[in-house]
């Protein structure tokens, strides 16, 4: 089970660090990049970079902090940040109706909650 919560955070990391890219490409750019995108222009500037620096910050503290044996205690919290994160992104698109797009979050919602769930638990660092 290790081996499954290691290759679920780098996943989960590798696709926070590319979503990250909030915090450069403006958002007019990203909403030109397909329908999929069309959320990003329901949110200020400001708010974009915040969402790209906790998604860029949750995929360093998803994989340092065990790889460095430094507190390792933030990656379950870590994962459940992003538990949280992506919630909010499924209930934004539960509202504006893209169910159909929201495939994506759902999996990394559940990638997030096994992570959290397995290094709180069974798999942890600690014990």
């Amino acid at each position: 089970m290790n081996v499954a919560l290691w290759i679920s955070a780098g996943v989960l990391a590798v696709v926070c660090v590319l979503s990250s890219a909030k915090l450069v490409v403006p958002r007019e750019t990203m909403a030109a990049s397909g329908s999929f995108a069309q959320w990003v222009l329901d949110f200020s500037p400001g708010a974009l970079k915040a969402i790209g620096a906790v998604e860029l910050l949750a995929a360093a503290g998803l994989v340092l902090p065990a790889v460095l044996d430094v507190a390792p205690v933030l990656v379950p919290l870590a994962a459940t940040g992003l538990v949280l994160l992506f919630t909010g992104a499924v209930i934004m698109r539960v509202r504006r109706g893209e169910r159909a797009t929201m495939a994506g979050d759902l999996v990394y919602l559940a990638l997030a909650a096994f992570v959290a769930w397995g290094r709180f638990g069974p798999e942890s660092f600690t014990g």
